[in-house]
């Protein structure tokens, strides 16, 4: 997943964003499916501290 950040952003996926989506510490910004090596398309977000 290194491999599909971009720089000082933070990429977590479904599972991460499923995890912290309700905390109100936390903004998300869906990137969409993203072929991740070893795992195929999964949904990922950039997730940034408010």
């Amino acid at each position: 997943m290194e491999s599909n950040g971009a720089v000082g952003k933070v990429n977590v996926s479904q599972a991460t964003y499923d995890f912290l989506k309700n905390d109100s510490d936390f903004t998300f910004e869906s990137r969409g499916k993203i072929e991740v090596k070893g795992k195929g398309e999964m949904e990922m977000y950039f997730v940034r501290k408010k």
